[in-house]
């Protein structure tokens, strides 16, 4: 185990938001190789599976341990794929996984899956309904996630797709699912697609997608402001664009404009791309999984919207704005405009104004402020 400790030791979050109260390593992921341990040690090259790995702790420890090879590996959020990437070159470790979708490529045949739980129902369901519709009908899925975010409810999700669903003993304020007997499949249950009545639109959304079909209430805050964002704009960015209500949205309100949407889920994406053709503006919207528009050239869009989180991960930290309101300075042109909405109490609007340009307050109500930053040609020159 001295090695293990050692790679654990060593990980890194870059290019995600890295602080000190962030952390590439916790103890789920120490307790989650723990109880696997036998599992893996069986299992061969070729036939372990690992889902949302955080930053390279499941893949890399598991390798280590166990001199794994062949480990196939889908992480939904970009930064934690790059991470590991990082982390791999760095540990001389490249060669012994490969990165997949989620899907056939990625299960088809494994025996063991480790799985970090996800916070959302619905990701869970469709990350279940996929190891058991591919996996080897003898696969053991361990998941494994910090005690203050397991709910009943994750059991319950699990049972619909295996038969036997058990809890491990805590460790640390963590605990370990273990999961084994798939349960027979029918059709796909995700994506699912909504229509919403009030923008007339309709929304797909697989599992994993923030808010899933629906539209968020700080989205729902944004829109009403629609016509009133930089009425000349020819192309626009929805930063962090979900499911991609914003883009598609914009699109059919305005039909010269072109969006780009980006986010780093793997699943907002392809919701994204999803939602865009079933409203008819495939053609006029494009989406890009990319990390805070780094793949974006400078100066290039005349409006970008965003929405963005106030937590990374399980931590509330407002890194992760900051970093889309630095990209967002800058992506825009001289006269382009940032439209953010944000909860109110964590009062971006300095950080706005500093990063982007000129900054007013739109709108505000008991929990939401909608405000617009006007990129100057002293803030490009800056």
């Amino acid at each position: 185990m001295g090695d293990v400790d050692d790679v654990l030791g060593r990980l890194r979050r870059y290019p995600d938001v890295e602080a000190a109260n962030l952390y590439a390593v916790d103890a789920a992921d120490r307790l989650l190789l723990d109880v696997a341990a036998d599992a893996l040690a069986g299992a061969g090259a070729g036939r372990v599976a690992v889902i949302d790995d955080g930053y390279g702790a499941l893949t890399l420890g598991a390798a280590v341990s166990h001199d794994l090879h062949g480990i196939r590996v889908h992480q939904d959020v970009l930064t934690g794929e790059l991470a590991l990437a990082a982390n791999a070159r760095a540990l001389e470790l490249s060669g012994r996984y490969r990165g997949h979708p989620l899907g056939a490529s990625l299960l088809t045949g494994a025996t063991v899956v480790l799985l970090r739980l996800p916070r959302g129902l619905a990701g869970l369901a469709e990350i279940a309904d996929a190891v058991a519709r591919y996996a080897d009908p003898g696969v053991l899925v361990f998941a494994a996630g910090r005690d203050k975010y397991l709910t009943p409810a994750m059991n319950e999700v699990l049972g619909e797709s295996f038969t036997e669903v058990r809890a491990s003993r805590g460790r640390q304020k963590s605990r370990a699912l273990l999961v084994s007997g798939p349960r027979p499949v029918g059709e796909p249950r995700f994506p699912v697609r909504e229509h919403l009545a009030e923008l007339g639109l309709d929304v797909v959304a697989h599992g994993a997608a923030f808010s899933g079909p629906k539209l968020d209430i700080g989205t729902r805050f944004l829109l009403r402001h629609l016509d009133r964002m930089k009425p000349d704009a020819r192309n626009a960015i929805d930063l962090g664009c979900g499911t991609g209500i914003l883009a598609v949205a914009l699109a059919r309100s305005r039909p010269r404009i072109t969006v780009t949407g980006t986010d780093q889920s793997a699943a907002a994406v392809a919701s994204a791309v999803a939602t865009a053709a079933a409203n008819g503006v495939a053609e006029r919207v494009r989406v890009v999984r990319d990390d805070a528009m780094a793949s974006l050239p400078p100066q290039s869009a005349d409006l970008v919207l965003c929405n963005p989180p106030f937590h990374i991960g399980a931590a509330v930290h407002t890194g992760s704005a900051i970093k889309m309101f630095t990209a967002a300075g800058r992506v825009l042109r001289p006269g382009g405009e940032l439209w953010t909405v944000y909860n109110s109490h964590l009062n971006h609007r300095g950080v706005t104004a500093r990063l982007v340009g000129h900054t007013e307050v739109i709108a505000r109500n008991q929990k939401f402020t909608v405000t617009r930053s006007v990129r100057g040609l002293r803030d490009v020159e800056r």
